[in-house]
């Protein structure tokens, strides 16, 4: 069952809020501490060198058993072997990827209001990837924050995981998990943060936290 491969922390590799460590560094910090999905984003490179750098991080995901997922390009995840691939609302739609990729791979979609997560779960997506949760800086959002009270209404109109995005970090995350997301996927607190490996292992913990309670 597909479910069961949905990471519950999603670290997206950036690197343009910082530059002391490429994508393939980043991941491995990231697994390190305890990193369950590793998602590829760089929109700011050609193909070719996105496949290139998708290879090496996908490399790094394997030797650790983490999931591997290519930001907006389905293209680059086929060519480069990932995982899956996580689509935006002006991306590749959700179908035409899965002609693509085949029933095999996973196939992510982002949403920011009720009625698109759920059209995303129609069109046949895995999980949906929805927010922005709170303010971020990490990128340019359209729209207001949704909110944990948004967040748990997308969860009970779905049946696929909901994985939260946007702003979240170690001073919010309680009342993220607290609403029973599937997971969250986060970019500056971790890729921003003095020690990548400490910063997921803190957020890891308050995740794991929630999945006893």
């Amino acid at each position: 069952m597909k479910k069961t491969k949905i990471g519950r922390l999603h670290v997206l590799t950036d690197q343009t809020i910082q530059s002391r460590y490429t994508h393939a560094e980043l991941a491995r910090l990231a697994i390190k501490g305890g990193a369950d999905t590793i998602q590829l984003r760089d929109k700011n490179v050609s193909a070719g060198e996105l496949i290139k750098t998708a290879r090496a991080v996908g490399e790094v995901c394997r030797r650790a058993g983490v999931l591997f997922v290519v930001n907006d390009r389905a293209d680059v995840a086929l060519a480069a072997g990932a995982d899956g691939v996580h689509l935006g609302q002006n991306d590749l739609p959700v179908q035409a990827a899965r002609k693509l990729l085949g029933d095999g791979m996973i196939i992510g979609g982002s949403a920011s209001t009720i009625d698109q997560a759920v059209a995303t779960e129609r069109m046949g997506a895995d999980y949906v990837g929805f927010g922005h949760i709170y303010a971020t800086e990490s990128k340019v959002k359209n729209g207001f924050p949704k909110g944990p009270d948004m967040l748990r209404d997308v969860q009970a109109a779905l049946g696929i995981p909901v994985i939260a995005i946007g702003g979240i970090d170690l001073d919010n995350i309680d009342a993220v998990v607290k609403t029973g997301a599937w997971g969250i996927a986060v970019i500056g607190a971790v890729c921003a943060q003095d020690d990548p490996a400490l910063a997921t292992r803190r957020l890891r913990s308050r995740i794991d936290a929630a999945l006893v309670d």
